[in-house]
């Protein structure tokens, strides 16, 4: 029985250490972004900007909004960011970035206009 408490224990710290890790950039994203709910980007988490849940990777969109907080030496998503890469096709999909997010597709997904 103790050690069934031991492994819930185990269990339960290093979800909660998991969820401290996260960065800010996804609520930060999604307060600036508003995206309508129900829709792909309002469901979507660390995809936005990264290749599925392989967060050292980043789709087109991903890696253009770095590329920008980089050339501001910010390590937070800012609306004069997201605005720089409004109008760019990120995925390459013929919708502006911008539009994708109005529309609340997805800016780093081609197969999502």
């Amino acid at each position: 029985m103790k050690l069934n408490k031991l492994g819930a224990t185990v269990a339960l710290l290093t979800a909660a250490t998991a969820a401290l890790a996260l960065p800010s950039f996804l609520t930060d994203f999604k307060k600036l972004a508003s995206p309508k709910a129900g829709t792909a980007l309002a469901k979507e988490s660390c995809g936005i900007c990264h290749n599925g849940m392989k967060i050292k990777e980043f789709n087109p969109y991903g890696a253009d909004l770095k590329k920008e907080m980089d050339a501001a030496k910010t390590k937070k998503i800012t609306p004069e960011i997201l605005a720089k890469i409004a109008n760019k096709d990120s995925d390459g999909d013929g919708v502006k970035n911008g539009d994708e997010i109005k529309a609340g597709t997805l800016p780093g997904d081609k197969n999502s206009k």
